[in-house]
């Protein structure tokens, strides 16, 4: 069961890449200034992540207005992500969950992703959504054991709405 609200939110360090190649994002540097959206997805270049992603992407004002920071997190190499934002003009940051220390640290990560379509992968994170607030502390969370199954943006934006 991914972590529920009111616990404090679990540090990591991922990998983006920036301008000058990949840059380290250390989520308790970025507490403080502003609400935090984490935003976790199976992999790049599929069909839901890609659609979850570009939306997000085309409504970034409205989260920027609620003075809200978002990350979308996916195991794959952030190459690999850089090449799927490319290609489908994603524009939050992406970050590396390679080795899936953020998917297990959340509570998120399949035991294995998709056997009947005999992938089995373990690790993959859960589409999930979490809410940090200023101080650290989750204020919203949802995860989904059915890859398909979006957030619900609707309810993350009302949440940000009351933090701000």
């Amino acid at each position: 069961m991914a972590l529920s609200v009111g616990s404090k939110a679990p540090d990591f360090e991922l990998t983006t890449l920036g301008a000058n190649g990949p840059e380290l994002v250390k989520l308790s540097d970025q507490i403080g200034s502003a609400n935090i959206v984490l935003l976790f997805v199976p992999m790049a270049f599929t069909g839901v992540c890609t659609k979850e992603f570009c939306e997000v992407s085309a409504g970034i004002g409205a989260y920027d207005k609620l003075n809200a920071k978002i990350f979308g997190i996916s195991g794959d190499n952030p190459f690999a992500q850089q090449n799927w934002a490319q290609k489908e003009g994603i524009t939050l940051t992406l970050l590396s969950d390679y080795e899936h220390s953020a998917a297990i640290a959340y509570d998120v990560a399949y035991t294995s992703f998709l056997p009947e379509k005999n992938l089995k992968m373990g690790g993959v994170p859960k589409r999930s959504a979490f809410i940090v607030d200023k101080a650290g502390i989750i204020q919203y969370a949802e995860s989904h054991d059915n890859p398909g199954d979006l957030p619900n943006f609707e309810a993350i934006q009302a949440k940000l709405a009351e933090l701000a």
